[in-house]
């Protein structure tokens, strides 16, 4: 029993999943939970849905100028499209209004705790009687409760992954989580130190705000524009699925015609074929470099008062360094160990289930090109009905446990990505989703 931090009912949670977060993929879980009629109490540290995607959340690391780098077409929840006129890349605006609108039609809103930050997550002694949760609600109070079991989706972009710079900057050095406006460039001598999707928008807001902006890179990426053909770049592929040769073929081609070749303008080279390591949805930085707006600058070697350091020798002053240097998995409210995490993020079946347990899951530790808010919805949905199957003793069920206990590698399609953080639960999108709705057909026919 707990006391509900609502209304202070008494309240039985010991038979209910917890389910913490409710951005897209808290809500995705949420919806499927309720589908196949599984409790749950939901958790969320802001005060509405939509994750990140609200800037004003408490640990949105979202930016003013920020859109999808995706299409609304191909990132869409299948059963919930976005409106006729929404942009083809939407705002963050847009997408927390899609979020809550999404909530309110599937009526989930009941479902959350909102202003409760979960502060520990520890299972219970004897295996399989559940967890025991711990939170604080917006008046600081804190409360406790039994539950069967704990479903994690907190997201994968709040905790800044911020490198050890050799030397001390004297002016001004933030993370891009920090970063909310072009106003924070009005005037400075801006240096960009990062190349990712986040890293590449911003270089474009201090190219437009900044007195100067240099772009600093270690390595070199893959440019993709967001339209071809007059058309958002990602809905152009066949429906015919190439061999990976093939297709790096045939879009190295496109690439080159549409976005040119970046090493001209001073870009380094990639060191790792395309799709490899997540490509960067963005023209208008090579337009610019080709402008003489910015100066591409190779990696950091240290830094001296307002001046930088790089490693081929030059330098140059600042005002201002913003490291656009990704972010790090972070669940804070768990024991390491518990996750079966290996490398960079928790190794588990199909990027959610754990090997051993079935009363853990972690949810939307997914990343892939154009795998969507759908393949997402797909892997809650699989989770929803591995949990009513094991709650009904369906054999398609006890399969699955039996198949995620054994060994099992993440479905990479045979890709080799690159090593580095963001990249360590990146999956090949047809080879996953193949996978999650097969398994979901099986636990469909379990409970027919």
């Amino acid at each position: 029993m707990r006391e509900n931090a609502r209304n202070g009912e008494s309240a039985d949670t010991s038979k209910m999943f917890a389910l913490i977060g409710a951005g897209p993929m808290g809500l995705a879980m949420a919806k499927t939970l309720v589908e196949q009629g599984i409790g749950f109490q939901g958790f969320e540290l802001n005060h509405t849905v939509g994750g990140l995607w609200d800037i004003d959340a408490p640990r949105s690391t979202m930016y003013e100028t920020a859109h999808l780098i995706s299409s609304c077409r191909m990132t869409e929840f299948r059963d919930f499209p976005m409106d006729a006129d929404a942009a083809d890349y939407p705002s963050h605006r847009e997408l927390k209004t899609y979020f809550e609108k999404f909530t309110d039609h599937f009526d989930l809103r009941r479902h959350f705790l909102f202003g409760a930050e979960v502060l520990h997550a520890e299972p219970l002694e004897k295996s399989g009687d559940g967890w025991r949760l711990t939170w604080r609600d917006g008046e600081g109070e804190e409360h406790s409760g039994q539950f069967a079991g704990l479903l994690i989706a907190n997201g994968t972009l709040s905790e800044p992954n911020m490198p050890v710079f050799k030397g001390r900057f004297d002016g001004e050095l933030i993370h891009s989580s920090a970063y909310r406006s072009p106003k924070q460039f009005d005037g400075k001598r801006v240096l960009i130190i990062g190349g990712g999707n986040s890293g590449c928008d911003i270089a474009v807001d201090a190219i437009h705000h900044g007195e100067r902006c240099d772009i600093s890179l270690r390595r070199g990426y893959h440019f993709v524009p967001k339209y071809v053909f007059g058309r958002p770049a990602d809905t152009l592929g066949g429906a015919i699925r190439l061999p990976m040769w093939l297709k790096r073929r045939i879009d190295g081609m496109i690439l080159k015609w549409f976005a040119g070749d970046p090493a001209k303008y001073g870009f380094p080279k990639p060191d790792h074929a395309l799709y490899e390591s997540h490509p960067v949805v963005n023209s208008l930085l090579i337009l610019h470099a080709g402008h003489g707006d910015v100066t591409v600058q190779p990696d950091v070697d240290r830094f001296e008062g307002h001046t930088v350091h790089f490693v081929d020798g030059t330098s140059r002053d600042y005002d201002m360094v913003l490291a656009a240097t990704g972010y790090l998995l972070h669940y804070p409210f768990i024991d390491r160990s518990l996750l079966n995490w290996q490398g960079h993020a928790p190794h588990l079946y199909l990027n959610c289930m754990h090997p051993q347990r079935d009363d853990l899951f972690v949810m939307g530790m997914v990343e892939a090109s154009g795998l969507g808010w759908q393949g997402r919805h797909e892997q809650a949905e699989m989770v929803a009905r591995y949990i009513r199957g094991l709650r009904d003793g369906t054999g398609a069920a006890q399969a699955l446990r039996a198949r995620k206990a054994r060994d099992f590698s993440r479905l990479t399609g045979g890709t080799d990505y690159i090593d580095l953080p963001r990249m360590a639960y990146y999956v090949d999108k047809t080879s996953f989703r193949k996978t999650v709705t097969g398994t979901i057909e099986d636990l469909t026919k379990g409970t027919a």
